[in-house]
């Protein structure tokens, strides 16, 4: 088994939120408490979740995103120039549609020292040195923000377009690193929905109607991540997770990664990447063929973290073995498809159900790596 990240057995990072944590948010939403005493109970769910964690097996353990509503939308609205906004419309899935919020440019965008997940990785980092395990945190990747940033939501004069920002994110992503790393952060994974579009006709062509020139968005895509990862610190491993669309156990978009593989696997500069596998709409494992020989690592999202009804292990199994028909089986991983619980509804299952998908990943890894 693998003694740094991505581990043999990972998890992409968010799960279902307790009730405490629910009914917390409820009370503040309504005068009964303060935000301080929503952070005190949010502190004490994320404990117990670094301890469930550790208790499934992983060498890792993540604040399964607690105290976040959306796993993109509170990071950009702590930039300096990005406003959440209500909109008139929110994000349609497979026969459900988001809360109706978005990003709005105000201004230029930086971002601020005093941003409040500098403080949320901290205490990521406390406790998960505390339990001898490996703290993982999660951020959203700035090709998402580039890919989802409507023309009509940039309200300063600052920027004349879209392509007038990508220098200002660069940056922006480039200083949250700086500062998630000086607060102790050395496993960092950037979530992004942009690729997964990528690979998709119908989403491209969405694309297109809101003016977005998709020819060569794959290259332009690994352009941005480039150049945010450059001169990152060494001892900084950094990851990506590529996500068909996570609410409420649906998902948007469909196809395989053929149309990105390349890009994204041979040029990003990523130090692994966890890839959905668990459904006919994610293709055949041959764009791994892309995988250079080396250190970088395929986590195979091989497990289904939409449902409850668990895997069987041997077709897990006979599944990894596929795939390493393409990519060496000592740069392969395992983990659940996605997290539990990409924003604070979260997906249809229970607990127990999230954590028996846990310790499957866990088992199958140490039979087939071990």
């Amino acid at each position: 088994m693998r003694q740094h990240p991505p581990f043999r057995a990972d998890v992409v990072g968010s799960f279902l939120r307790p009730d405490t944590v629910k009914e917390a948010r409820s009370a503040v939403a309504e005068g009964r408490i303060d935000a301080g005493a929503l952070r005190s109970v949010e502190d004490d769910a994320i404990r117990a979740l670094m301890d469930a964690q550790k208790a499934a097996g992983l060498q890792l353990a993540t604040d399964g995103e607690a105290r976040r509503a959306w796993w993109h939308l509170d990071f950009w609205g702590g930039l300096a120039g990005v406003e959440v906004v209500e909109l008139d419309h929110g994000i349609a899935f497979q026969g459900v549609t988001t809360t109706p919020k978005g990003m709005r440019v105000t201004g230029p965008v930086s971002f601020p020292a005093d941003h409040p997940f500098v403080a949320d990785a901290a205490f990521v980092v406390a406790q998960a040195a505390e339990r001898g395990v490996t703290a993982k945190f999660t951020i959203p990747a700035p090709t998402v923000f580039d890919f989802r940033l409507d023309a009509d939501q940039i309200r300063t004069d600052h920027y004349a377009d879209r392509d007038a920002i990508t220098e200002d994110l660069v940056q922006a992503y480039r200083d949250a690193i700086a500062a998630l790393y000086a607060a102790g952060v050395r496993y960092l994974q950037l979530d992004d929905t942009a690729w997964a579009y990528a690979c998709s006709d119908a989403e491209m062509a969405k694309a297109r109607e809101r003016g977005i020139d998709t020819d060569g968005i794959a290259a332009r895509f690994s352009s941005i991540i480039r150049r945010v990862l450059d001169g990152r610190p060494e001892d900084l491993v950094v990851t990506t997770h590529v996500c068909r669309g996570n609410f409420r156990s649906t998902w948007i978009a469909s196809g395989g990664y053929e149309p990105v593989a390349e890009e994204l696997l041979g040029n990003t500069g990523y130090d692994g990447f966890f890839l959905e596998y668990d459904s006919d709409r994610a293709g055949g494992f041959e764009p791994l063929r892309f995988l250079p020989a080396g250190e970088q690592v395929v986590v195979l999202g091989l497990i289904t973290s939409k449902t409850g009804e668990l895997e069987d292990p041997a077709v897990i199994e006979q599944r990894i073995r596929d795939a390493a028909e393409y990519a060496p089986i000592e740069q392969l991983a395992l983990s659940p498809q996605c997290g539990f619980a990409s924003t604070e509804e979260g997906n249809v299952l229970s607990e127990d159900e999230q954590w028996a998908k846990v310790r499957s990943v866990v088992d199958i890894a140490r039979r087939v790596w071990s």
